[in-house]
């Protein structure tokens, strides 16, 4: 029943690395059975919501709003709607999916500056439709009944309001492509499961701002262990690894603003059939941030999940 839960919920973000996030909130990229696409073709929505509270650790400066912070606090609230299609293909070591993600932000942000136009404490707020999150195609490939593997190629599109002289935007104006490889391990002999989701972001430049993203490293683990009932419980592990040094302007004036995250927390889900036994998959996590360099540092970083597959 949570065969899809991984690519309905991925691909979250809120701020650019711009904002010290990027796309990716580390921890929340993984699910249960996340390398497979199931034989049968099935059509499938998820609702999720992801809330983040944190900040910028030791009041680091960063780059936001075209300008240099002395400190950054974020709140962020997503609510994400995915809708996914599994195609007839068949039965085979090969199936095939698509999907596409509307979601909705919520974002308060607060900087501090230490001089210039924006010297002091600066405040603002954004909600509206976010970037147009879709993956044209899922290939997954069955290597055993036990394990399985899913290739995708997913991509944001700049489709958000976005204002360079705002701190908070509801886009971060750049398109983003994302290559990424989901894998699956059963061991139903132990009643575990392992599933692992690796993905590497390529940012084009914000041309309002020219500040240039570097490429972001993804990974994040999870075991869960399944109990009588449909409940299972388990361990989130993940990181976000930037490869190289951001550019531009701003981007130079801190030496490049290399960064990278470590979040670790528990994950709870529940499998159950509805009214006319339509599978219902629930799931709740917490993983807070554990060791950060450059990043948003949250300790209040929960995503809850809701998916029925008809």
């Amino acid at each position: 029943m949570t065969t899809l839960v991984a690519t309905l919920a991925c691909g979250t973000a809120a701020q650019a690395t711009e904002g010290a996030l990027g796309r990716p909130v580390t921890g929340t990229s993984v699910t249960p059975n996340a390398g497979i696409v199931p034989p049968s073709p099935i059509f499938a929505v998820n609702l999720g919501q992801i809330y983040l509270d944190g900040d910028l650790k030791g009041s680091r400066p960063a780059p936001i709003a075209g300008s240099v912070s002395a400190g950054i606090d974020a709140k962020v609230s997503f609510t994400l709607a995915t809708f996914m299609k599994v195609w007839d293909t068949h039965t085979g070591p090969w199936n095939f999916a698509s999907s596409i993600t509307l979601p909705f932000l919520y974002t308060k942000v607060k900087a501090s500056f230490a001089a210039g136009p924006l010297a002091g404490s600066q405040e603002d707020s954004a909600s509206g439709l976010f970037d147009l999150y879709f993956t044209p195609l899922i290939a997954g490939f069955h290597i055993s009944k036990t394990e399985h593997l899913a290739l995708s190629v997913n991509i944001w599109a700049p489709t958000g309001k976005y204002d360079p002289s705002q701190l908070a935007n509801t886009s971060l104006n750049n398109w983003t492509y994302i290559p990424q490889v989901a894998y699956t391990a059963i061991l139903p002999q132990h009643s575990l499961q392992f599933d692992v989701t690796a993905g590497m972001q390529f940012y084009t430049r914000n041309e309002d701002t020219d500040y240039k993203n570097a490429p972001l490293f993804t990974l994040d683990a999870m075991v869960l262990r399944r109990f009588r009932d449909g409940l299972s419980a388990g361990l989130v592990v993940g990181t976000t690894q930037q490869i190289g040094h951001d550019s531009g302007p701003t981007a130079d004036r801190l030496g490049g603003f290399r960064g990278w995250d470590v979040a670790l927390g528990p994950i709870v889900t529940y499998d159950a059939k509805v009214s006319g036994g339509t599978p219902l998959s629930l799931s709740l996590r917490w993983v807070p941030t554990i060791s950060s360099r450059n990043r948003i540092d949250s300790t209040a970083t929960v995503m809850g999940t809701a998916t029925l597959v008809f």
